[in-house]
């Protein structure tokens, strides 16, 4: 993966745009290879894209969306007078909603207080928004569920939203959603009787809202209600999919949290957990007869790489590779598919480690860089180009470099292009292996 006279691992750019060349020395210099393309949105205008067998299905989901943000924005209008002006946005924070403390924790007076914001918080249709602090009061009434999104830019970036007063009500990015229904789930094991029936019910409700959103191919987006352009993806980032499937799979098993779900509600979990593992089988890149790892997320009708944000471009992703080769591994009955796919995702990890490097603070004028560092554990960057296999990276302007260390500072600095995660698939893969040949 080291980068030589303008190349990376040897393949000079010329390659990594897939161009003919004449055997000639590499330019000495990085390049922008090439410029980030947007998602397409799911509409029910792309719908003859699909079999006329499978367009109903879609018809009705895209119907259903639509229908229930109608209903979103309607029920927190009708909190409030006519006339009257509503409070404040909530601003945005981290969440605080501790999944590791002692289970005499979870009824505290501190864990209650969080439970009791959490089920406040939680939309019509039975979601959450990203990046709140569920240590702050509860929702007042009148108050938006999702945060203050006002100083966003209505320009061209791939990250403006449709309406900046209306968007990721309902997510599953950043951990959204899941991680308010385990935190609940926590709770109302410390809460019998009518104390925990609030936390159980705002439980159930985000069953029913991970059932509503899953798309009929078993995928999930990134928002529901849909928003349109790279949140209508299936979403592998922030393991979403994984998430979401996990967490209905738990319910299904009555696991400890969720044991008072109905007999019913169980295997319609069960069966929706299930169907996850279809688009995920059908995502993992092949190149050249080979299959490798996924993307970051993918169109929802097509099942083929997506864009998400202006510097996340179509690539194999070795993060969200790493979260659902473990999730596929947790499968306590693989069959042939799923194992051939986790021995395939394996080795393409382990053919792309990156050895004797290091991303890391330099300076404070430059701050990460790419750099040398005999002996330094195995990273892996954090995309890949589909084509060569090759490190590409992301800058403003929408623009794809084969070179960490020449996009502009600030976003080399404000992501994690590589990372040693991976790692995790690799050591679950050596306990996995000996009994799933």
């Amino acid at each position: 993966m080291t980068k030589t006279n303008g190349s990376i691992g040897g393949v000079c750019r010329a390659a990594l745009l897939g161009m003919t060349m004449m055997a000639a020395p590499c330019a000495v210099s990085a390049a922008v290879i090439g410029k980030n393309q947007p998602a397409r949105s799911l509409t029910a205008e792309r719908l003859t894209e699909l079999p006329a067998a499978q367009r109903a299905a879609w018809a009705t989901y895209i119907k259903r969306s639509q229908a229930q943000m109608q209903t979103d924005k309607a029920t927190l209008a009708a909190e409030l007078p006519a006339g009257q002006t509503p409070p404040p946005p909530p601003e945005a924070g981290s969440g605080h909603m501790l999944l590791d403390k002692d289970a005499a924790w979870y009824a505290s007076a501190e864990a209650r207080a969080i439970a009791d914001t959490i089920v406040s918080f939680q939309t019509p249709a039975g979601g959450w928004s990203k990046n709140q602090d569920r240590t702050k009061p509860p929702r007042l009434k009148g108050q938006r569920y999702a945060n203050n999104a006002e100083h966003m830019a209505l320009d061209d970036s791939f990250d403006t939203p449709a309406d900046r007063f209306w968007t990721f009500v309902g997510t599953l990015d950043n951990g959204a959603t899941t991680t308010e229904m385990r935190f609940l789930a926590k709770v109302q094991q410390q809460a019998p009787g009518k104390d925990g029936d609030a936390y159980r019910a705002g439980i159930l409700k985000g069953v029913n809202y991970l059932l509503a959103a899953q798309y009929p191919n078993g995928g999930w987006p990134q928002i529901y209600p849909i928003e349109g352009g790279f949140h209508d993806a299936v979403t592998f980032n922030d393991n979403a999919v994984a998430e979401a499937a996990m967490i209905l799979e738990d319910v299904a098993e009555a696991k400890e949290g969720f044991d008072f779900a109905s007999p019913a509600l169980r295997k319609t979990a069960g069966a929706a957990s299930a169907r996850a593992i279809r688009p995920i089988l059908d995502a993992q890149v092949v190149v050249d007869g080979k299959k490798t790892v996924w993307p970051q997320q993918v169109d929802p009708l097509t099942l083929k790489p997506s864009s998400a944000r202006d510097y996340e471009m179509h690539s194999l992703a070795s993060a969200e590779s790493t979260d659902i080769l473990l999730f596929l591994m947790r499968q306590p009955k693989p069959t042939p598919e799923v194992k051939a796919s986790v021995h395939a995702g394996v080795a393409w990890l382990k053919a792309h480690a990156v050895r004797d490097k290091a991303f890391t603070k330099v300076s404070d004028e430059e701050g990460r860089k790419l750099i040398d560092k005999p002996g330094a554990p195995v990273i892996w960057s954090r995309n890949y180009d589909i084509a060569t296999g090759q490190a590409i990276f992301g800058d403003w302007g929408k623009t794809i470099h084969d070179d960490v260390n020449e996009i502009s500072k600030g976003r080399r600095n404000g992501y994690s292009w590589y990372s040693s995660g991976p790692q995790k698939a690799l050591d679950a893969y050596e306990q996995w292996a000996p009994s799933h040949p």
